[in-house]
């Protein structure tokens, strides 16, 4: 009996005895990976003697079965090493052997992407500033990066875009979200009534910042349904609905009295602009004096063959501001005609048009009757005939579909124009789309101003507090369909208050050529001034006089639009910095705005 427990008691180990063990075993697993990565980097084999037969036993153990599918590693670069110890003994010998080297392994680094480009508002710097908003793209060199001179202006330049969202950054509070009472009451009857609170304090509405901030985030719209998203008119979620034929027929009517009554306000100048957004193209309308145009005009974009063909059919003119010269060096803003255009704004006359266009016609049937006399008289068959000729009418087909559906396809029609293209949108058949998703919905019509039938929609705020590098701003997030009198009136708002802060913008893809048609014009304009100013040079200021009167001008006109007077002032100032397409905005009290 006292053999057996003598035996027991042998069996059983002291934990020195047993931590040794441990390290014993530890320390060969480490010599047979030592000799695994020998075999790898030399292609040598173990040279062990006949003594060693345990360590060579744990080499082999230790040694991972070769994978015959597996590539060669003879002529890998870099030998690779799997020293994971058994699931059982892997905690204890972490826990256990502090003092064991740790054996280094090979990692292969993949390149990371650059961080993104953070608008930090820093103290003002003319330079840093610039470099800030000059932000070279990841992979091109220094020497062939183009340095673009920054633009810093008192104004904020005039984006004809519409927004989809907004967002503010400033060191300091900015106005609250979560209002009170009185401040949505106030804010509401100020939007409703179109009150300036700050030039009427006898109102008695609230005048705080979050209350005029709540003021700006109202907009009207026709048609509205609740289960439907009206704009943007591709939205996925327009899904699975359909119109019967008498909810079609009901909404056309409606549209149809919203549409007339918001195209008079324009024209009476008791609205400043409005879009009319349909599912194939959107219309930016616009009274005189907005965007340096003396007449109510509109943009259309974008546009087909099928489209202009329709409206010269009706006889409606328009120009392609921004169509890409011909091979002549002339802008054909009509289908297969070179129109030559007057050195002040680059129109044509509706008597030339039409003048040129039937000598035009006259031009080429009297060539196409030439060309067959001709290929008849050598004896060509009929067939062949027809066949050059439709090949010929084939490729003017394409030239003049070539840009169709992009922004360069922009029209513009100016001027007593604009009722006929009025007349056409209201009783065209392609403006109501019969099949997609908003099938039989007739366009959405937005304003800043109450018309007839519309309803009145708000944009979604929401605040919070960001930190970057290691500095905490307050942030508003705008979100919603932003129209552009929104982003003037809110800086303007904003820059009474604070000494810096900034805003970053997303537009709608779709009414990007209004602001380049418009800047474009708007550089047309002014060249042509400075060319009359360089051929009569009696009068060098007469350019500048005019600009300044008209601008005067159209801003008393449009004072009952019910807009801010500072926001009608963006829409009627001219020059080159007046109309931009805005991505990034910085402010400071005393430099103005830098913008990109």
């Amino acid at each position: 009996m006292a053999t057996k427990e003598g035996s027991q008691a042998q069996n059983w180990k002291r934990p020195d005895e047993l931590m040794r063990l441990q390290r014993l075993k530890q320390k060969k697993k480490q010599l047979a990976a030592r000799f695994n990565c020998n075999n790898n980097n030399n292609n040598a084999k173990y040279t062990v003697t006949e003594t060693d037969k345990a360590t060579l036993l744990e080499a082999k153990m230790a040694q991972k079965r070769k994978n015959p599918f597996a590539k060669s590693t003879e002529t890998s670069k870099k030998a690779k090493t799997d020293l994971k110890p058994d699931l059982e003994d892997s905690l204890m010998d972490f826990i256990r052997s502090p003092a064991v080297p740790k054996v280094e392994a090979f990692i292969k680094e993949t390149p990371t992407r650059p961080p993104p480009a953070k608008l930090v508002l820093q103290p003002f710097d003319a330079s840093s500033f610039a470099k800030l908003l000059q932000q070279p793209t990841a992979g091109v060199e220094d020497d062939d990066t183009e340095v673009v001179e920054q633009n810093i202006t008192k104004h904020l330049p005039m984006d004809w875009s519409i927004k989809t969202r907004v967002r503010f950054f400033c060191r300091s509070e900015l106005p609250a979200t979560q209002l009170k009472t009185s401040q949505i009451a106030s804010g509401l009857t100020s939007f409703v009534r179109c009150l300036d609170t700050q030039k009427e304090d006898e109102n008695g509405l609230d005048i705080s910042p979050a209350t005029r901030f709540n003021q700006a985030t109202y907009y009207w719209q026709h048609p509205h349904i609740p289960w439907m998203t009206l704009f943007p008119r591709n939205s996925r979620d327009n899904t699975g609905i359909t119109i019967g034929e008498r909810e079609r027929k009901a909404l056309a009517e409606d549209w149809d009295y919203s549409f007339r009554g918001l195209f008079q306000l324009l024209r009476a100048r008791q609205c400043a602009y409005f879009y009319l957004c349909a599912n194939g193209f959107t219309v930016l309308f616009r009274a005189a004096g907005t965007g340096g145009r003396a007449e109510i005009h509109a943009f259309m974009t974008p546009s087909t063959r099928g489209m202009r063909q329709a409206l010269r059919q009706e006889g409606i003119e328009y120009s392609m501001p921004l169509k890409k010269d011909g091979p002549g060096g002339l802008n054909k803003s009509l289908e297969g005609e070179d129109n030559s255009t007057s050195p002040t704004n680059g129109f044509t006359t509706k008597s030339e048009v039409i003048n040129d266009a039937k000598e035009s016609d006259g031009d080429e049937d009297d060539d196409e009757e030439e060309g067959d006399d001709w290929l008849q008289s050598l004896g060509v068959d009929e067939k062949e005939i027809r066949k050059i000729q439709t090949a010929h009418h084939r490729k003017l087909k394409v030239q003049e579909m070539a840009e169709d559906f992009s922004d360069n396809s922009l029209l513009l029609i100016e001027g007593v124009e604009c009722q006929g293209f009025f007349s056409f949108l209201l009783n065209a058949k392609s403006t109501i789309s019969s099949v997609g998703r908003l099938a039989g919905v007739p366009p959405t019509l937005l304003s800043p101003v109450a018309f007839p039938k519309a309803t009145m929609q708000h944009l979604t705020t929401r605040s919070s507090k960001v930190r970057m590098d290691g500095v905490d701003y307050c942030s508003i997030e705008v979100k919603g369909t932003i129209l552009p009198s929104f982003l003037p009136y809110v800086c303007q708002l904003l820059g009474e208050t604070k000494d810096t802060f900034s805003a970053t913008l997303a537009s709608s893809m779709n009414t990007l050529a209004f602001s380049k048609a418009t800047h474009k014009l708007l550089m047309d304009d002014s060249a042509g001034q400075n060319q009359n100013i360089e051929i009569g040079k009696t009068e060098p200021n007469n350019g500048g006089e005019d600009n300044a009167a008209g601008q005067v001008f159209g801003k008393e006109n449009l004072s009952d639009c019910g807009l801010q007077a500072y926001v009608v002032e963006n829409m009627c100032r001219t020059g080159s910095q007046a109309v931009t397409l805005l991505e990034r905005v910085c402010y400071d009290k005393e430099y103005g705005y830098a913008w990109s």
